[in-house]
This record gives C-alpha cells, sequence and structure tokens, in this order.
C-alpha cells in the first residue's frame, strides 16, 4: 500500500493540470444534476414496522385525505382586540380562504359540501349526528369553540376562549416532504398577506418546515476557526488553503452527490448534514496530516517538495486510508440494526468520507504540485532549522508528556474521575423526537407553540390520531362511532375528541384526540400507551382495530425501537474496535485501552448532551432557551461517528509511539518521542473538527444542534482528555508490556505497516 501510494503520490504530483481538471469535470458534473433535479430532503423520521408508522401507511390506503402532512396556523391578535370580531374576522376569513384555495391543500370545505349533497345517504353526517347527541350539553367556558359565520362552522378553524388566538388546521395532498419545493412556504406567506393590514401575527408550527436550514453563520464560522487554526499550525496561507481546497472538493463531490440522487432515494435533512459535517471535518483533518507530514519531510530532511509530496502519501497517506477506513467501517455497521432511515444515512456518510479520503489521496498532491518549493517560506525552513539545533521544537509537547510519566497513575484514574462525572446525567436520559418547545424562543416554531399552549392548551400542539378500522371491511354503525368517541372522550388525560374523517364505506374512523399535556410530556406517552392497552377491549364491544399514531405515539415507538437496537450496536463497534486495533497494533493491551477509551468518551458525550439539552444547563452559552428530550437518533449515531474519529487519533497518536518503539526507544521513552511527534497535528485536528461540529450547535433546527453539539463535545473529550492524557498514562504504566502479543497471534496476523515504515527503510537504502 505504502509503495503504491508513493508512487501516486509522484504521478499526481507531476500530473496536476489533469488530475485537477478531472475533479473539476465531476464537481461540474454534479451542480449539473443538481439544478436539473433539486434537492428534497425531509424532516420525517420514518421506521418501518412500528405500531404507529403501520397506522399512517393503513391509512394512506383507506383515506388518502387523513394522510398527507399536517398544516398548522395560529393567528394571534396583538392589539388586544377579538380576533373573531370586525375587520380582525374579515382578515382572517381571508386568509382561510386563500389557504383553502393553494393548489396542495386539501379544501375541507368542499369535503364538507360533497357529503351535504348526499343528504341521509352521508355515513359521515350520520356518525357526525349521532355524536352530537352524546356529546354534553354544558360548556366548558375555558374550552376553545369553532369559528361561527353565519351560522356554520368554518371548517378547520378554532378559537381560543379569550377570542385572541385562532387556531387553523388543515391538511396537505402529500407528506410535507414530497410537496413540490417551497410549497409550504408560500402557503405560510399567502396567509400572512390575507393579514398584512392587521395587528395579527401569523405563527407556523414545527410540522411547518419543509427544508431545514443546513448552512448558517454559525457553520461559516465553524469552518472560519478552522482556518485559523490551519494557518498556525502550517504557519503559511497557501499551506492552511490546501487542506481547505481539497476538504470542499470532497464535500462539493460527496454531499453534492447525495443532494442529486434525494429526488430518488428518500433522505432525511439530518442524513445531509452528517454527511456534511464528516465531510469537512475529515476532508480538512486528512489533508492536513498529508500536509504536515510533507512540510517535515521538507524542512527536518531537506527534500524537494516532489519527493516530500511522495513520501507523504506513501506514509501519511497510509495512516489517512487506514483511518477513513475505520470511519467508514463504524458508520456501516449501522446497517446492522435494519433501519432504512440509518441505513440511507449510513451509505450517504460513509460515501462522503470515502471522498473525502481520495480527494486527499489524489488532488491534494496535485495541489501541491501546483505549490512547489512554496509550500515553504524562506523563514520556515530557516525557524525549522534553528529550532531543531536547539532542540526547542516539542518543548510544550514534552513538558506535558514528562507530567503524564511521571505521575501516570493520578492522571489516569484523574481522567477515569472526570470521564464519570460527565457521563453521570446520562442515566436521567429520555429520549424523544424535538417538538416546537425544543425551538429558540425566537423562532416561529417556539413562538407558535407557546401561544397555542396559552390559548387552547400544551395538548393542541401535537394531537394524537386515533384510527378505527372494521377488520372485515364492515361498516362501522354511527351508533358505534359515537360509543367509540364517548369512551376516548371519557378517558383521563383527554382534553378533546373529535371525529377527522371516514371512508366512503365506513369501514375506517379517524378521530383527533387532544391530551391535557404537551407532546414530548411522560403523560402524554402514558395516554398512548393507555390508548393501545384499551384496544383489545374496543375489539370486543365494537369490532374495530385502534391504531394509535401521531407525534407522542411516533416518538415512543422510535425511542424504544432504537434503544433496543443500541446494545447490539455497541456491541459491534466495540468488537470492531478490538479486531481492527489488534490487526494495527499487534498488541493486546492498546485495544483493550483504546476501546475502553472511546466508551468512556461515549458516555461523558451522552451525559453532557443530556444536561445541555434536557436539563437546560448551560444553555445561555450556546444561544439556547429550550429544553427538550435527547433526540432518539442520536444515541446511536454518536456512537458510530464518534468510534470512527476517535480510533483517527489512536491510529496518529499510538502509531508514532509504535514507530518510536520499534525504532528503539524503551518503555516510557517511546511515549514521550511518540506524543512529541504527532501530539500537534493530533491537536490541531480535533480543534478543526471540534469548531466545525459547535458551527452547527447554532442551527435553529433542532435536532441538527443536538448532533452538532454532541460531536463537537465527543471530539473535544476524547481527544484531550482520553487520547492526550489518559492514553499517555496507561501507556507509560505498562512500558514496553503495552506492546506484548504471543508468538502464535504474531506468527498468524498480517502487519499493516499503516506509517510506511517498509517504504521509509527501502528510500533510505536507494
Amino acid at each position: 500500500m505504502s509503495s503504491l501510494l508513493y508512487r501516486w503520490g509522484k504521478t499526481a504530483y507531476a500530473g496536476k493540470w489533469w488530475v485537477s481538471g478531472l475533479w473539476l469535470l465531476l464537481i461540474a458534473g454534479i451542480v449539473t444534476l443538481i439544478v436539473v433535479n433539486p434537492p428534497k430532503l425531509s424532516n420525517e423520521i420514518r421506521i418501518d414496522g412500528t405500531p404507529a408508522q403501520e397506522v399512517i401507511d393503513d391509512l394512506a390506503d383507506r383515506l388518502p385525505d387523513a394522510s398527507g402532512g399536517q398544516g398548522i396556523l395560529a393567528f394571534h391578535s396583538t392589539d388586544g382586540e377579538r380576533i373573531d370580531e370586525g375587520e380582525n374576522l374579515a382578515a382572517l376569513l381571508d386568509a382561510v380562504d386563500d389557504v383553502y384555495g393553494e393548489a396542495h391543500v386539501i379544501d375541507a370545505r368542499e369535503v364538507m359540501a360533497d357529503e351535504m349533497a348526499k343528504g341521509p345517504d352521508s355515513l359521515l353526517l350520520q356518525a357526525s349526528a349521532a355524536i352530537g347527541q352524546v356529546q354534553g350539553s354544558a360548556a366548558d367556558a375555558d374550552a376553545p369553540t369553532p369559528l361561527i359565520v353565519e351560522q356554520m362552522p368554518v371548517p378547520g378553524v378554532v378559537v381560543s376562549a379569550d377570542g385572541q388566538t385562532a387556531l387553523f388546521q388543515f391538511a396537505f395532498d402529500e407528506q410535507t416532504f414530497e410537496l413540490p419545493e417551497g410549497t409550504v412556504d408560500e402557503t405560510i406567506e399567502t396567509a400572512e398577506s390575507a393579514v398584512a393590514d392587521e395587528d395579527i401575527d401569523v405563527l407556523p408550527s414545527s410540522t411547518m418546515i419543509q427544508i431545514p436550514e443546513l448552512i448558517g453563520i454559525g457553520e461559516i464560522v465553524g469552518v472560519a476557526i478552522a482556518a485559523l487554526v490551519l494557518i498556525v499550525t502550517l504557519g503559511s496561507l497557501v499551506a492552511a488553503g490546501l487542506p481547505l481546497v481539497s476538504a470542499l472538493s470532497g464535500i462539493g463531490v460527496g454531499v453534492g452527490g447525495a443532494f442529486a440522487i434525494s429526488s430518488i432515494v428518500p433522505m432525511h435533512s439530518l442524513t445531509a448534514v452528517l454527511a456534511l459535517m464528516l465531510g469537512l471535518a475529515v476532508g480538512i483533518d486528512y489533508a492536513l496530516f498529508i500536509v504536515n507530514r510533507q512540510r517535515r519531510f521538507i524542512l527536518d530532511q531537506r527534500l524537494t517538495a516532489r519527493e516530500a509530496t511522495a513520501r507523504a502519501i506513501g506514509t501519511a497517506g497510509s495512516a489517512v486510508f487506514f483511518a477513513g477506513t475505520t470511519v467508514v467501517i463504524a458508520l456501516l455497521a449501522l446497517t446492522v440494526v435494519q433501519i432504512q432511515l440509518l441505513t440511507t444515512m449510513a451509505f450517504t456518510a460513509a460515501a462522503t468520507v470515502i471522498i473525502a479520503v481520495l480527494s486527499a489521496l489524489t488532488l491534494l498532491p496535485a495541489l501541491l504540485g501546483f505549490v512547489g518549493e512554496r509550500i515553504c517560506s524562506p523563514k520556515a525552513r530557516l525557524n525549522a532549522g534553528t529550532a531543531h539545533e536547539a532542540g526547542s521544537s516539542h518543548r510544550v509537547a514534552n513538558g506535558w508528556s514528562g507530567f503524564l510519566v511521571r505521575n501516570r497513575y493520578l492522571a489516569a484514574i484523574g481522567s477515569l474521575v472526570i470521564a464519570g462525572v460527565l457521563a453521570a446525567p446520562a442515566l436521567d436520559m429520555d429520549l424523544g423526537l424535538p417538538s416546537g418547545a425544543s425551538y429558540h424562543p425566537d423562532t416561529p416554531q417556539r413562538q407558535s407553540f407557546e401561544i397555542v399552549g396559552d390559548a387552547f392548551g400544551d395538548g393542541y400542539n401535537g394531537p394524537l390520531v386515533v384510527v378505527a378500522t372494521s377488520p372485515d371491511d364492515d361498516t362501522i354503525p354511527a351508533t358505534d362511532l359515537a360509543e367509540i368517541y364517548t369512551d376516548l372522550t371519557d378517558l383521563d388525560g383527554v382534553t378533546a375528541v373529535a371525529l377527522g374523517g371516514l371512508d366512503e364505506d365506513g369501514t375506517t374512523a379517524v378521530f383527533s384526540l387532544v391530551p391535557e399535556t404537551a407532546p414530548t410530556s411522560q403523560d402524554t406517552a402514558d395516554l398512548v400507551t393507555t390508548l393501545r392497552d384499551a384496544s383489545p377491549a374496543f375489539a370486543d364491544d365494537y369490532g374495530v382495530d385502534i391504531g394509535v399514531t401521531g407525534f407522542s405515539a411516533l416518538a415512543i415507538d422510535v425511542s424504544e425501537r432504537l434503544a433496543d437496537v443500541l446494545p447490539l450496536y455497541i456491541a459491534v463497534v466495540v468488537g470492531l474496535s478490538l479486531i481492527v486495533l489488534l490487526l494495527v497494533f499487534r498488541s493486546i493491551i492498546v485495544p483493550i485501552k483504546a476501546t475502553v477509551g472511546f466508551l468512556l468518551s461515549v458516555a461523558a458525550t451522552f451525559g453532557a448532551t443530556t444536561a445541555v439539552f434536557q436539563w437546560g444547563w448551560l444553555q445561555p452559552i450556546f444561544g439556547m432557551d429550550a429544553t427538550a428530550p435527547v433526540l432518539s437518533l442520536l444515541p446511536i449515531i454518536i456512537t458510530g461517528v464518534l468510534y470512527g474519529l476517535a480510533m483517527d487519533y489512536e491510529v496518529f497518536l499510538v502509531s508514532s509511539m509504535k514507530e518510536a518503539h520499534v525504532h528503539g526507544a524503551k518503555g516510557r521513552e517511546s511515549v514521550t518521542r511518540g506524543f512529541a511527534v504527532a501530539s500537534r497535528v493530533v491537536v490541531a485536528a480535533a480543534i478543526i473538527m471540534t469548531s466545525v461540529f459547535a458551527g452547527f450547535i447554532y442551527n435553529p433546527e433542532p435536532m441538527i444542534a443536538q448532533v452538532g453539539f454532541a460531536l463537537a463535545f465527543g471530539i473535544l473529550i476524547d481527544a484531550f482528555l482520553v487520547r492526550m492524557t489518559l492514553v499517555p498514562a496507561i501507556m507509560a504504566i505498562f512500558g514496553d508490556k503495552a506492546w506484548w502479543l504471543p508468538r502464535w497471534l504474531d506468527r498468524i496476523l498480517p502487519n499493516l505497516d499503516i506509517e510506511g515504515d517498509k517504504l521509509t527503510k527501502h528510500l533510505d537504502r536507494t
């Protein structure tokens, strides 16, 4: 591998024009595909086989009008006037009329008119009449009321008891992510235009997001910090620019390719964001490793830029290839849980990492060919010689590693204690999906959530959908539907129940059930469980199957499914870690130590994420003010990604210690020498990754913010607490015994030589 990469490095350096040209053609082709087929992303978390998803899929066949995307708009009067009187009422009715006139919005007025035309034969009207007879006659003064105009209710609109707020609920003819781009935004703008002349705020719910913002100011700042770190590390604007160009080119192909096929392959927005995060972070880091190695060859061994490039590709490039392979393996291991959403995420992110590696190994040496000897300035060459003679080039690293070696037991125990304290909050971690309450207070989604909760009740932010279906496809009698309505209304924790729809044959009825509590409340989750547990009773009494879906039901099912598969995935990752590191380092202690460190990093990350997002600790620092459950997908995503990235740092750091050991350094000396060589670039790489991931913390989409925080914190802990502190301490404790391997195992294991030691020896002899 090293020899092959060495020869390629020379070829790409000399053939810089045609290599760069191929990359430009590839990027241009992908841009063309994106223009022809615009990206189609969604926020839908779909996990097939869960009860809530099965209800949605069944409803799509039986009653398509009730299975489209949900629209919820809150109209709030800001001048103290009632919204259902005078000019405010006229503006509100214009908004309703205009929204129902949008191309992809189902006009509930037309649906009702069709039913009215059927007269006594309308099964829906029969059921509504039967339900009307069993409804209580005493009105609750605090309950919302339908908007009545000319003695007729306006379909989909209810008004709060104080008259300040109207809630307009409607349905699209397709799921939100399947609608043409801009449909949701146009619908919101239509409502805003209709009430523009009045003091009325139009606040869309969190369901009214079609394509979330992927790149914002936070992400740009993160990349800017990464660029600054590159400049400080490499000491040159030219040298610092190369990793950025290489990484951005990889992103253009990897993420651009994902966008190009998103109209064919259903893709969650988090999939694109994860690929973007990883592509940027590893793309910059891998190119940094190679450029740094090339510069060291030039400055320390006085090689030409061409020879230094070839050797850097052959040595550091081999390590990059292996490091990228570990990330890809960790991501592809997500497929063992057999969840389509995670499988798509795994393949997309893995493909982006592969392309980042290819960019570092192919495009980067070509770019180095354009720069030539200017990669190192005359001043850098002079300073390198002076520092080498003074022996001070690794002063800080030597000081820190010396401290760790002298206080190795204290450092090891201290690292374990700190990681344990950080992990403690994870014992209280609740998994769920983000709701309107998860958004920043300045966003319309959060404002809508709070206004709706105050005016109508928290449950109106996430009604449950209860579906009653005749298993024999017999018409459900209107009297039975009225009794089902009564039974649902009498359940503890239910605020309101309404018949939402009935298919033409009367075999499937849809009820909208409003809980007393918020969508993410445990009480709402308990209500979902109660409804499902009552299904046998409904079957016995009325001969119908009861299914429950909606936000809370989906959140419960997704969380339970992912919690069930997480132990299996962790077991797979731990097994991979032990095997891969055994092959790389030919040691028993090193794989065990590395795997334990990885588990500590993951546990600490889970704990910190719980404390910040669920408990609300330190949120003002991150510009947040919203407590929410930890994203259900997050533990399994973070486990896979952190494993791959943690192994990167393990490889680059410990391989340097092994190289020092192979070249004669004994015991603790190999630790300090290896640490001195690798620590500077590992620190720079960790800061770069942390900066890139941290930029996503400020994304307005809660899911993206949580993933950004978890990855940034995980890298920070793994790099500085585990790899830069715990690992040297443990290696110093074991000394030469850290490299022990049974003879029989030594004979059968292949020698991967990821640092290109054999290549270096061969070149030194020639």
